[in-house]
């Protein structure tokens, strides 16, 4: 009996020390992927539907509601070239359930725009990751006799003023992007904000507008169907797209050195825990080396991630680019 009793006593303790073991990896694991706050949570794109930003808000959207279990809703807040929408956002409760889907410009060019932009994007939201870069495509309406940049540049040269030039907002990369090229040969065209994207090509399709820098998944269709909707010029990307491998580049069309890439990024706000940046970090890493990564691809969107500080840094830098070609272009800040 006593065998047996020691016996029974000895099973009881490897249980015992079978299932702390357990806990203890349990506990490990959790440490690892530390558990997101519960509830809807909402990705506020500072734009209207249907640009390439909130496509990438809608893609990650649901990634990170299957990944975490969780709802994840887009909101669009457009208004004052972001302004709006990152301003609720660095005013909002920092608990993980509201967080921001932008373009690089929002974050670094408003600052030199607006003298009160109601935000400071390195003091009132905190780098998530960098999602993707991305090229614009310079596109003309059919209307306009051009088939090149060298084209658009005489044209320019012979009607100063005349030419009407779309973006989505100033200090948006597509502003930007016709800034720079503007520039680099003394083009006077007149620049005409809009709220977004989606409106500007909306008044390029109809002819409101003659040209436009637009983002590569909206524009993409046009550039690859040449469907007589819209004329196709140039990539502003350093190198040649490999899903349109006919359309030049602006470098290599007459303006060497031309290379004007904006990407959109996660940000959430000032004091949002740091275990909830390092879990929407790794899931997003780990999607964009993944299916989500193809898809983007797939739509000329470059893949990046990387850390918060990678993010922090180039939000550094492009603040500092951004505002030299602001200023270069006479833009005071209203």
């Amino acid at each position: 009996m006593s065998s047996i009793h020691s016996t029974s006593v000895k099973n009881v303790c490897r249980r015992s020390l079978l299932a702390l073991s357990l806990l203890a990896v349990a506990g490990f694991a959790s440490a690892q992927q530390p558990a997101y706050p519960k509830g809807p949570v909402t990705l506020v794109v500072p734009f209207p539907p249907g640009g390439s930003v909130d496509m990438v808000a809608r893609t990650i959207g649901k990634q990170l509601g299957e990944a975490l279990g969780q709802t994840f809703l887009v909101e669009n807040r457009p208004g004052a070239s972001g302004n709006i929408g990152a301003t609720s956002v660095a005013q909002a409760k920092p608990d993980g359930q509201t967080l921001f889907v932008s373009s690089s410009g929002v974050l670094t060019a408003n600052q030199f725009l607006y003298k009160r932009p109601g935000f400071d994007s390195q003091k009132d939201l905190t780098p998530v990751i960098r999602l993707v870069n991305q090229p614009n495509i310079l596109l003309v309406h059919p209307s306009l006799p051009v088939n090149s940049v060298q084209d658009l540049i005489k044209l320019a040269k012979a009607q100063p003023g005349k030419i009407i030039i779309g973006n989505a907002g100033i200090g948006t990369g597509q502003d930007i992007a016709a800034r720079q090229f503007a520039s680099a040969f003394d083009l006077n065209m007149l620049h005409v904000p809009y709220r977004g994207g989606a409106p500007a090509m909306n008044d390029l399709l109809g002819g409101q507008i003659q040209v436009m820098f637009e983002t590569s998944p909206t524009a993409l269709p046009y550039a690859k169907e040449r469907n007589g909707k819209l004329r196709a010029v140039a990539i502003t990307s350093a190198t040649r797209s490999p899903l349109v491998p006919d359309l030049p580049t602006v470098a290599e069309s007459g303006v060497p050195g031309f290379d004007s890439i904006t990407w959109i990024g996660l940000t959430a706000p000032a004091g949002t825990p740091p275990a909830i940046i390092t879990r929407l970090n790794a899931e997003l890493n780990k999607a964009l080396k993944g299916e989500m990564g193809k898809k983007f691809a797939e739509f000329s969107l470059d893949p990046i991630g990387g850390t918060p500080q990678e993010m922090a840094e180039m939000l550094r830098k492009d603040s500092a680019n951004y505002g030299a070609i602001l200023k270069a272009a006479g833009v005071e800040p209203q």
